[in-house]
């Protein structure tokens, strides 16, 4: 049976990444957009990672443009904006599908792990999925769930 270790993908500055890497810490795996009315969640994924790195935890950033096409940029204007606007230091990949026939194996695995209100599909820009330190799904949010309201279910992880 797959786990959230088997699985890698390419970073938004071009390198091969094994989710193996982040064994030990619990994760928060995001699809992320930059041109989306929720992208200001960006500041408060930034301020849970801040706040949660020294005790095992990180945030996983995935940008894709399936939502209103609201990531059209490339890698680097992505990884720029995040940088500037919100001071995202938290790992960002290359963009990806997350719905349909080309969705990427990481989302397909976490769609199959936890159902969404909707079902397998992810909803909308900022959907979060909460990766103990096992590497088990444990929990999904929908895309209008604000960071900070994910910290009880950080802590219980930490």
């Amino acid at each position: 049976m797959p786990n959230i270790y088997d699985f890698s993908a390419e970073t938004i500055t071009g390198e091969q990444q094994p989710l193996s890497a982040f064994k030990g810490q619990a994760m928060l795996i995001v699809n992320v957009a930059s041109a989306c009315g929720l992208t200001p969640h960006y500041e408060g994924l930034q301020s849970l990672y801040s706040e949660y790195k020294d005790q095992g935890f990180t945030v996983l950033g995935f940008p894709c443009n399936q939502f209103g096409a609201q990531e059209p940029g490339s890698h680097e204007e992505i990884k720029s904006f995040c940088e500037t606007k919100f001071g995202v230091s938290f790992p960002m990949f290359a963009k990806i599908d997350v719905n349909g026939d080309q969705a990427h194996p990481l989302y397909k695995f976490l769609k199959n792990e936890k159902k969404g209100n909707e079902g397998d599909d992810i909803e909308w820009n900022f959907a979060k999925f909460l990766i103990n330190k096992e590497g088990e799904v444990v929990e999904r949010f929908h895309p209008k769930v604000e960071p900070k309201d994910i910290k009880p279910s950080i802590n219980s992880l930490l």
